[in-house]
């Protein structure tokens, strides 16, 4: 698509779009990977007013139907939540602007999806974790978003990625990549590949869990990185959970274990020097504090009980998941160097044998906080 026609696009869809006043300009906002945003900003009456503008990548998120399905049921029943404790819903949950035909996505000549969100003004969001405190504040509002929607019924929602953090699924996708081996890469990471198929049951734990019936399938975030908490700039506490594309039925200790996977390190996710990337227990112990906390006990027992498994089944499937692109020609996941995605498993797996042996530890931690 051309710059000029892909501005062409992007007028096309704010002018379908029910904003307020008059338009005044756009620009490219953000550093996601997945879809493309815009900051549009419109004004009236002397007021600058702000909105997001995404173009969903409809590549990605085969069903976007589905998906905008998904985020205007979760918002809509957050916002009952929220009006019922007093709070602000324009504030504390995402306002998805509806195109002028009242639909919540627009659908250009091109076969693109386009949807719109009020813009949060006075907020911020963090790339850095560089405190136990901001940890502490990102899974109590992780904790509470499983708290407003414990009692959703979560099985009304649809997959917009199937089987996303289905581990069993992904160790079997991984098994054929290491049998097809289309790169010829598989000789030169041996060692990696064991340190998978060691722990082929472990893939098992938690699925099997919810077959039984001994988890409950909850509505998950999915995605629980620092940055898709946004903070109040006044008060630095967060207020608002965004980017809710891989919202869906789920795990909740997948979402705790995703948040420590990215957070409970000592290095960054695609450091390759090992020695500087370990399990940091003291930030483990502070996002326990806070999603227990957040959860205000809606979790039950077993799921508290299984806090420690996700977090090393997460770090597993990543670490997995990333070997499993670097096998297959560095295809799905970004790189910026040659043996970018094997740096990254490589530290997954390093996080993995860690909490291994803190397992007790961590228990210990998951006890303290119940």
């Amino acid at each position: 698509m051309s710059r000029a026609l892909c501005s062409e696009k992007i007028m096309d869809a704010i002018e379908n779009m029910s904003f307020k006043g008059q338009y005044l300009n756009h620009t490219s906002y953000g550093n996601g990977h997945i879809n493309d945003t815009y900051l549009v900003n419109f004004q009236k009456d002397e007021v600058v007013i702000p909105y997001i503008l995404q173009r969903i990548n409809h590549q990605i998120f085969k069903n976007p139907e589905a998906l905008m399905h998904n985020i205007v049921a979760v918002t809509s029943f957050l916002k009952e939540k929220i009006t019922l404790r007093g709070g602000d819903v324009n504030r504390e949950t995402l306002n998805v602007i509806p195109t002028k035909e009242g639909a919540f996505y627009y659908k250009d000549g091109l076969g693109n999806y386009w949807r719109s969100y009020a813009f949060l003004t006075d907020t911020i969001c963090y790339e850095i974790l560089d405190n136990p405190e901001l940890f502490y504040q990102s899974a109590y509002a992780f904790g509470n978003f499983q708290k407003l929607l414990s009692d959703y019924p979560a099985d009304t929602l649809s997959e917009t990625i199937p089987d996303f953090h289905n581990t069993p699924v992904r160790f079997q996708t991984f098994v054929e990549a290491v049998k097809a081996d289309v790169c010829g890469r598989a000789h030169l990471v041996q060692e990696e590949i064991n340190f998978v198929m060691e722990r082929e049951a472990f893939t098992h734990i938690l699925t099997d869990k919810l077959l039984k019936g001994d988890l409950p399938l909850r509505v998950t975030h999915n995605d629980t990185k620092l940055n898709n908490s946004m903070f109040d700039t006044a008060t630095n506490k967060p207020i608002c959970i965004i980017d809710l594309d891989t919202v869906m039925p789920g795990l909740s200790v997948n979402d705790f274990g995703d948040s420590i996977r990215f957070g409970a390190t000592t290095g960054a996710e695609d450091e390759p020097d090992l020695t500087k990337v370990n399990f940091d227990l003291n930030l483990f112990e502070s996002y326990t504090k806070g999603f227990l906390e957040g959860c205000g006990g809606n979790l039950t027992e077993e799921e508290i009980n299984m806090l420690p498994i996700g977090a090393m089944t997460m770090t597993l499937e990543c670490g997995m998941r990333f070997l499993t692109d670097y096998l297959q020609g560095d295809t799905y996941f970004h790189v910026h160097r040659d043996g970018h995605n094997l740096d990254r498993c490589r530290t997954q797996f390093k996080l993995v044998s860690d909490m291994e042996k803190h397992f007790d530890t961590m228990n210990q931690i998951i006890n303290k906080y119940r």
